[in-house]
């Protein structure tokens, strides 16, 4: 079998008619910058997760950038970020000068452990960024409460559980990535939502951010040669949006056609003792852009060889905390420990999970992991 660990061969194959449709419709027009496909796509999302404002920006490492830099902090200035996380959120903060300051994780779900959180927040924050990790929401309801009790911002780097709903202690439901004063996405090409090349975008309900993001994103311009800060040039290409327009019609199918997978991998993988399967958070629905298991006892490593001789692709999402990686050991403080963290890194295994898997591919997995603890 040719499993992949995203098909998006065969999810273009069933979109082909409709996307090729769009990307030619945009070539006849000409417009390959700032082209009509942009903005209507972002009011279409902008529907979507019942937002007044999505602005369109290069991919989801600017639009992180972009977010923090409406802010207006100061170098030295504190960010609280998740210790075990991909290090764009991290690089950013860091890039701009500021210093970021790591919390643990839960062991379950992998998100930042929101009761740790107040005893990272000093004198000096200014932001909480939170990352969705692997498809769920973290537990927003109490981050915005301390961001409010301290004054601080908050951003939702969302670029791996656009769709996610998160439920409120009183019963409202949000989109995950609309709930703090910013939220962040990426369109790369294996995300939920996803273009053929780079993208990204920027979530707000505020105006005047809004605006500034919008300028920052465009060389700082309030109007054309009219250059009101310093920006840069950060943006979505027109053919790209054309195509996210048409995909983003059937998000919430791709997401239920990852919710059947995740579903047989939990019933079949839970009996065994030595695998832990993905914890679900009772306030947020899970979009599986990855499914990942925690392998026990120092096995992960044998068993991603195992499946890999059996030709199934697995990843590792991620081999090093934060804290653990070169470029930043001088950089970040930890705040507390991130003993989870560290250990979550060696035991995290992804599995394959995409819209076009077939009964058939899964079984093998299936079959393939569970005849590999078998043997052991």
């Amino acid at each position: 079998m040719n499993i992949q660990m995203v098909d998006l061969q065969r999810q273009y194959e069933r979109l082909k008619s409709e996307i090729n449709e769009a990307v030619h419709d945009a070539m006849e027009a000409g417009i390959f910058i700032n082209g009509p496909q942009v903005s209507t796509f972002c009011g279409h999302l902008a529907d979507y997760l019942n937002v007044p404002h999505v602005i369109p920006c290069g991919n989801g490492t600017d639009a992180i950038r972009l977010a923090l830099r409406s802010l207006r902090m100061q170098p030295g200035e504190e960010v609280i970020l998740p210790a075990f996380t991909y290090i764009s959120a991290v690089e950013m903060v860091a890039s701009l000068g500021l210093t970021p300051i790591l919390v643990d994780v839960d062991p379950d779900t992998y998100n930042i452990n929101a009761e740790l959180l107040e005893a990272a927040i000093s004198r000096r924050t200014r932001a909480i960024i939170v990352v969705h990790l692997f498809g769920q929401s973290c537990d927003m309801e109490p981050v915005m409460e301390l961001a409010k009790k301290y004054k601080i911002a908050v951003i939702e780097d969302n670029a791996q559980s656009l769709g996610a709903d998160y439920t409120f202690s009183d019963g409202n439901i949000q989109k995950a990535g609309t709930i703090a004063h910013i939220g962040t996405t990426s369109f790369f090409p294996t995300k939920p939502l996803a273009c053929y090349g780079d993208g990204g975008a920027v979530i707000t309900s505020d105006d005047q951010t809004a605006e500034c993001i919008f300028m920052l994103a465009n060389h700082g311009q309030s109007a054309k040669y009219h250059h009101k800060i310093v920006g840069c040039n950060s943006r979505l290409d027109t053919l790209q949006a054309a195509i996210l327009d048409v995909k983003l019609k059937y998000l919430d199918r791709f997401t239920e056609a990852r919710r059947r997978v995740a579903q047989l991998y939990d019933q079949t993988l839970r009996p065994l003792d030595e695998i832990q399967i993905p914890g679900k958070a009772p306030f947020s629905t899970h979009v599986y852009h990855q499914y990942t298991i925690r392998v026990k006892d120092g096995r992960r490593e044998v068993l991603r060889a195992y499946l890999n001789e059996n030709k199934i692709p697995a990843a590792v999402y991620y081999p090093l905390p934060v804290h653990e990686q070169e470029a930043y050991k001088w950089v970040a403080r930890i705040s507390g420990n991130a003993d989870v963290a560290s250990q979550l890194s060696k035991e995290v295994i992804s599995l394959p999970v995409h819209t076009e898997m077939t009964d058939g591919e899964q079984q093998y997995i299936i079959e393939t992991i569970i005849k590999f603890f078998r043997k052991i």
